[in-house]
């Protein structure tokens, strides 16, 4: 474990998080287990965020157990969670590293012990090239790739060597990104110039792949979306065999993969990466450890339809969502309305609002059928209840979320639940 892990397992909780409950004494991170708080009995402050720690290592298992069938790597995208308690885990459980989007995320991953880094993102100009240098000089063991999509995109980063100081026998990794919809070299014209740009810093910089993602090019049209993956795929083999061209030696990145279309880029680049015979196919999936109640629901669920997921008889409908949301029923000021005690600060709403699950009430499970969250204030949720619905004030409604990335982003700590409920452990966030 790194030093800056081990301080932040002894790093102090009090009850200006949210959760914990008014009154408690600070306590270690690594100690809240101990307390036993159950949020479905009211024993944490609400609202709160939990990871059901079971789904998620099951979730975690699946996805490996996908990548090991395939032939193919993980690289876990850390904005998701940003938590490099969780990051850190995922590495020692298999992942070939962490994918983050910006420096700050790198920085906490790297004082993490997380060395081996994927930057999926351009940075910016110069001054932002001589910010990545500072970071890697502070870390001269980081292991780091970083995209290009253009010679200025190369040129920020061989100011960055230039700053790391680092040696001539280790260059700073470019991976060429082949885009379309967001960032990614358009056309092959697009292609050559970073490649030139690249090879006139022999020494700062060197090839180290291709990098794409594909889900910028999803539409609202299954067919389409697909043509357009497939259009995508082809061109990221066509920039790799450039790229092969003058690296004909070196081990070789090809990486693309949200949650959402793995299976494509599966099926489009890992028959590349095994002719090469010296390519790893990395995909950088983050949320399908959290899987969620929304968006990610529906991804998988056509990950099905078009039984894109093959593992061994696994579905990709054994993932199980991973994040709840506790709140407690305020006021039933109508008949047909309930305000629950959490809003926009506390829940994603980006993709979609949040689902009523269960609820809870003096120490037995209700059924939520036919509630429904209609808006969220800054504080609050307009939940609309059926006729005939007891829901009571006091009652604890547990809900789900979609968009994970969405809606951790918003919490300092979350708190992990084990099979029986209770917390047993407490996770650090680092937004920034």
């Amino acid at each position: 474990m790194s030093v800056f892990l081990d301080a932040l397992l002894n790093s102090s909780l009090d009850d200006s998080i949210r959760g914990v409950p008014p009154g408690t004494a600070p306590l270690r991170l690594r100690d809240v287990g101990a307390r036993g708080w159950r949020p479905a009995a009211g024993d944490m402050a609400l609202p709160v965020l939990t990871l059901d720690e079971d789904a998620f290592a099951a979730n975690r298992d699946l996805i490996f157990a996908y990548a090991r069938r395939h032939g193919v790597a993980l690289a876990p995208h850390a904005k998701t969670p940003m938590a490099p308690q969780i990051a850190s885990a995922l590495v020692e459980a298999g992942a070939w590293g962490a994918t983050v989007a910006n420096l700050q995320q790198a920085a906490v991953l790297l004082r993490a012990g997380v060395t081996r880094l994927i930057l999926a993102n351009e940075i910016g100009g110069r001054a932002s090239g001589e910010r990545l240098g500072a970071l890697l000089a502070a870390h001269p063991d980081a292991d780091l790739r970083a995209f290009a999509d253009s010679p200025a995109a190369v040129e920020t980063l061989a100011a960055a060597a230039r700053a790391a100081g680092r040696p001539p026998e280790r260059p700073l990794s470019v991976l060429v990104e082949v885009g379309a919809g967001r960032a990614g070299a358009r056309d092959r014209a697009a292609v050559d110039a970073i490649l030139a740009a690249i090879v006139r810093h022999p020494g700062l910089l060197v090839l180290d792949g291709v990098a794409t993602y594909e889900g910028a090019v999803a539409t609202a049209d299954p067919a389409e979306t697909a043509a357009n993956i497939a259009a995508l795929m082809r061109r990221t083999a066509e920039a790799f065999a450039l790229v092969r061209s003058l690296a004909p030696e070196r081990p070789l990145l090809l990486t693309a993969g949200g949650s959402a279309f793995f299976d494509m880029v599966v099926t489009g680049l890992a028959p590349v990466a095994a002719m090469d015979g010296n390519a790893t196919l990395v995909l950088r999936s983050g949320a399908i450890f959290f899987h969620d109640h929304g968006v990610y629901e529906r991804a998988l669920g056509a990950l099905d339809a078009r039984q894109g997921f093959a593992c061994g008889g696994a579905a990709a409908a054994d993932f199980r969502p991973a994040l709840r949301l506790w709140a407690e029923v305020l006021t039933r000021p109508e008949p047909e309305l309930a305000i629950c005690g959490f809003g926009m600060r506390d829940a994603s709403f980006d993709q979609d609002l949040p689902r009523p699950l269960r609820v809870h009430r003096d120490g037995s499970a209700l059924s939520a059928e036919g509630l429904r969250v209609t808006r969220l204030n800054d504080q609050h949720a307009f939940v609309a209840v059926p006729a005939g619905h007891d829901l009571a004030v006091g009652d604890i409604v547990e809900f789900g979320i979609s968009h994970p990335c969405t809606c951790i982003d918003r919490w300092r700590v979350l708190f992990g639940l084990g099979a029986d409920g209770r917390v047993r452990s407490a996770y650090r966030t680092f937004f920034g």
